[in-house]
């Protein structure tokens, strides 16, 4: 997604495998601020030990990231709202910050099914501060979008 949003290729290291983000990366924005790349650990094949400890570090950064604009949650459209994305979810409303949820890899589905995704994610999401769009880094689609709203959370975000 971080690739496909700025164009670079090469800027997150990508594979097909789960759970090979195991760090806290942080990318500057060209207009300023950083988008910042958490662990993903729910389908990650990984050590029990391993996933507490991602769950940790995410629940720290979040707890205690001051000029935090807002929060974009990747999910797999054709998995949404694991148990660790509802309570990504929970926390984001909780602390009134910002929620963007991108159901992504919408190229996997057909049109009707991605509609119908759509349709229970923005139902199951009725929050003035939770937001929801189908994404696809291979296809583009849902690119435009996401690059306003992040233009303006930058833009609007304290330095």
């Amino acid at each position: 997604m971080l690739n496909a949003v700025t164009g670079n290729r090469r800027l997150a290291r990508t594979s097909k495998t789960p759970g090979r983000t195991q760090m806290i990366n942080c990318f500057a924005a060209a207009r300023g601020g950083r988008l910042v790349d958490l662990p993903g650990y729910g389908f990650a094949r990984v050590a029990k030990a391993t996933a507490m400890r991602w769950q940790r570090e995410v629940e720290r950064y979040l707890a205690e990231r001051e000029n935090l604009a807002a929060v974009v949650l990747v999910m797999d459209v054709r998995h949404p709202f694991e148990p660790l994305d509802r309570a990504l979810i929970d926390w984001a409303r909780a602390a009134g910050v910002p929620l963007h949820v991108l159901l992504n890899k919408a190229d996997k589905l057909g049109r009707a099914r991605q509609s119908e995704a759509l349709a229970r994610a923005q139902a199951a999401l009725p929050n003035a501060h939770t937001t929801v769009q189908l994404f696809s880094a291979t296809t583009g689609l849902g690119r435009a979008a996401l690059i306003g709203r992040l233009r303006g959370w930058l833009e609007g975000a304290p330095g």
